[in-house]
């Protein structure tokens, strides 16, 4: 039985969490973030330790949900989230072009994805950027979709990966 939603969360300094009727609403130094919550979960705030409560037991799927969602957005308003990938390939690249990620992996066409607001993309270098942001679930679905071009295939390596992420490797096909 997991207990995720009766943690305490305490606010780091300069951190201001505001409740609102069926919102919660995160300001901090690096931005302002804000994410709905079920009728029924209430935020409770005594000094800088935030409780979540909850009015009955059908609303228990959802109180660790929110808990959680918190405390990620309190992270990425202080600290930041970051995702590394990485281009495998001959000829494959990522270039930037102001608001936009031209990927160049091995089709007759460049890949073109529009960077959304909140999101900043670094680049390392040719084969390398990183993707920043305050909203995790952001930056995690602006990363998915920048893998999705070229995902990684497990014979020769070739693709789009995270960063440390092991890709299993096949053995080809054997001389007979």
């Amino acid at each position: 039985m997991s207990r995720i939603g009766y943690r305490k969360i305490v606010l780091p300094e300069g951190v201001k969490v505001t409740p609102m009727e069926n919102s919660v609403e995160v300001s901090g130094p690096k931005a302002t973030l804000s994410t709905p919550i079920v009728k029924g979960i209430e935020i409770v705030q005594e000094g800088n330790v935030i409780t979540v409560t909850r009015a009955n037991d059908t609303l228990k799927p959802m109180h660790g949900t929110v808990n959680a969602n918190i405390t990620n957005m309190i992270e990425g308003v202080t600290k930041g989230f970051e995702k590394g990938l990485e281009i495998v390939g001959v000829g494959y690249r990522f270039n930037l072009k102001g608001k936009t990620l031209v990927i160049n992996a091995g089709y007759s066409h460049p890949v073109e994805l529009e960077i959304p607001n909140g999101i900043e993309v670094v680049a390392i270098s040719n084969t390398e950027i990183t993707i920043k942001g305050a909203d995790k679930i952001l930056v995690g679905e602006f990363s998915a979709n920048v893998r999705k071009v070229r995902p990684p295939e497990p014979y020769k390596g070739k693709g789009i990966h995270y960063k440390n992420e092991h890709i299993r490797r096949k053995e080809g096909k054997k001389a007979a």
